[in-house]
C-alpha cells in the first residue's frame, strides 16, 4: 500500500493548479511526443485519439488538472480511476510501462514551464504520480487477476475467429466471434467492451474497443460496428475482414454495465451506434425474466440507418414489461409511422423527462457526445441523482464530465 501523500507534496501540486490552466495541454503533447519516440509505449495506445482531434491530449489533460485540483481529496476521483485502469487492461498496460509515463510527465513539465518548474515542484510531481500509479497498478492487477481466474478468462491477447457477418444497416455490421482455440469466454456484464489489436498492413498496429451487442452466452462474442468515415479500423473490418479471419482480442472489461438483478425500472437510452451495448442489455434482462419495467429508447436518422429493429422488437415480445420508442430524426419519405418508427424527430428533454420514470429508474446512456451532454444534463436537472445515470461514451472521457 502507498504511503499517504504528505501535506507539503499535496500543497505544492495545488499550487501547480494555475500553470496546468494555462499550459497543460501543452505540457501533455510533449509528454506523448516523449512516449511516442518508443515504439514500444506508442502501440499501446489508441492511435485515433491522438489525431487531429487531439480528444485523448485534451482528456489528459483535464484528468491531470483535477488530480491537481484534488489531491487533498482523491475520493472525488473514484470514478474516474475506475475508468482508467479498466481501459488500461484493455490495452494491456502492465506495471513495468509506468515508469515511462512518469519520466515523460515530468521531463514535459521541466521543459514546458521552464524555471517555475523548481526542483521542489518536480519532486513533487514525481511523489504524486508515484502515489497514483501505485493505485492504478493495484486495481489493473486485481482486474487481471479476475479475467484469468473466470470460467472462459484469460489475460494478454487471445486469437478470435470471425464465425458470422450480418449487416444490421447501412452503416451498422455485426460480426460473432468464436475462440479460435475452441474453449469457452468468460462471460461479461452487459455493457462492457473488447479491446481489438488490428494489425493493418501499411500502418502501425491498431487498438480499438468494440462493444459486446449480445448477452453472455459462454461461447461468442458479437461486436457490430459502425463504418465510420476515415475510420481505418471499422473500415477494414467492413471491407476487408471475411468469415475466419483471426482477430487479437483482449477479455471483457469496463466499468459501464448492468446490475445484475435491477431492483428499479431501467431505461436503456442510446443514440446511433449506441445501441450496441443497450441490446446487450436489453437480452439479458429479457433472458432473465426481469420484472421490472424496461424502456428501450433508440433515436437515428433513419429507417437505412436503423440496426436490430426487429431484433429489438422480437425481444420485446418476449419480454414481461418492455416498451421500445424508436425515433427517427428525418425519416424516409416512405416511411410509416408506427411501422418504421414511433416517433419522428430527435428525443427531446422534455419527451424524456416526461416519458420515462424519472423518480426511480435507473438510466444507461449510450451515444455521440452532443446525445450524452443533453441527456446527462437534462436527467440531472430533473433531479436524477448521479447514482442513477450510467452512461458509456466511445472516445476518451473530456467535454461530457463537465454535465
Amino acid at each position: 500500500m502507498s504511503q499517504p501523500l504528505s501535506e507539503q507534496t499535496i500543497a505544492c501540486v495545488k499550487s501547480t493548479v494555475p500553470a496546468l490552466e494555462a499550459h497543460g495541454l501543452e505540457i501533455v503533447n510533449e509528454m506523448y511526443a516523449r512516449m511516442f519516440q518508443s515504439p514500444a509505449i506508442r502501440d499501446l495506445f489508441n492511435q485515433s485519439h491522438h489525431g487531429d482531434a487531439g480528444s485523448q491530449p485534451r482528456a489528459l489533460t483535464g484528468a491531470i488538472l483535477a488530480y491537481a485540483a484534488n489531491i487533498d481529496n482523491l475520493g472525488a476521483l473514484a470514478p474516474a480511476v475506475e475508468r482508467i485502469a479498466q481501459k488500461h487492461v484493455g490495452l494491456q498496460i502492465l506495471p513495468e510501462h509506468y515508469p515511462y509515463v512518469g519520466e515523460a510527465l515530468l521531463g514535459a513539465i521541466k521543459a514546458v514551464l521552464g524555471d517555475a518548474a523548481s526542483e521542489e515542484i518536480l519532486a513533487a510531481w514525481a511523489e504524486a504520480y508515484g502515489f497514483l500509479a501505485n493505485i492504478l497498478i493495484a486495481r489493473e492487477g486485481r482486474i487481471y487477476e479476475a479475467q484469468k481466474d473466470a470460467v472462459g478468462g484469460w489475460n494478454g491477447w487471445r486469437d478470435f475467429r470471425i464465425e458470422t457477418i450480418a449487416p444490421e444497416s447501412s452503416v451498422i455490421t455485426s460480426f460473432i466471434l468464436r475462440p479460435a482455440d475452441g474453449g469457452a469466454v468468460m462471460a461479461h456484464r452487459p455493457g462492457q467492451y473488447l479491446t481489438f489489436w488490428f494489425e493493418i498492413p501499411g500502418h502501425a498496429p491498431v487498438k480499438r474497443n468494440y462493444s459486446i451487442s449480445s448477452a453472455p452466452n459462454g461461447e461468442t462474442y458479437r461486436i457490430s460496428v459502425k463504418r465510420e468515415p476515415h475510420g481505418l479500423a471499422s473500415g477494414w473490418l467492413h471491407d476487408t475482414a471475411r468469415t475466419g479471419t483471426i482477430l487479437k482480442v483482449a477479455a471483457p472489461a469496463g466499468e459501464f454495465f448492468l446490475d445484475d438483478q435491477p431492483a428499479r425500472p431501467v431505461v436503456l437510452l442510446s443514440g446511433g451506434v449506441g445501441l450496441t451495448p443497450m441490446v446487450a442489455m436489453l437480452e439479458a434482462l429479457v433472458a432473465q425474466g426481469a420484472r421490472v419495467p424496461v424502456h428501450y429508447i433508440h433515436g437515428t436518422h433513419d429507417r437505412d440507418t436503423h440496426a436490430m429493429r426487429n431484433h429489438v422488437r422480437a425481444l420485446a415480445a418476449k419480454g414481461t414489461a418492455v416498451r421500445v420508442v424508436d425515433f427517427h430524426q428525418i425519416p424516409l419519405a416512405d416511411e410509416v409511422a408506427g411501422r418504421d418508427y414511433d416517433i419522428a424527430g430527435i428525443i427531446t428533454d422534455a419527451w424524456l423527462i416526461s416519458n420515462t420514470p424519472v423518480a426511480e429508474a435507473d438510466y444507461y446512456i449510450c451515444g455521440p457526445r452532443p446525445f450524452l451532454r443533453h441527456a446527462v444534463s437534462a436527467l440531472s436537472l430533473a433531479g436524477v441523482p448521479a447514482g442513477r445515470i450510467h452512461y458509456e461514451f466511445f472516445g476518451p472521457a473530456d467535454e461530457l464530465l463537465a454535465a
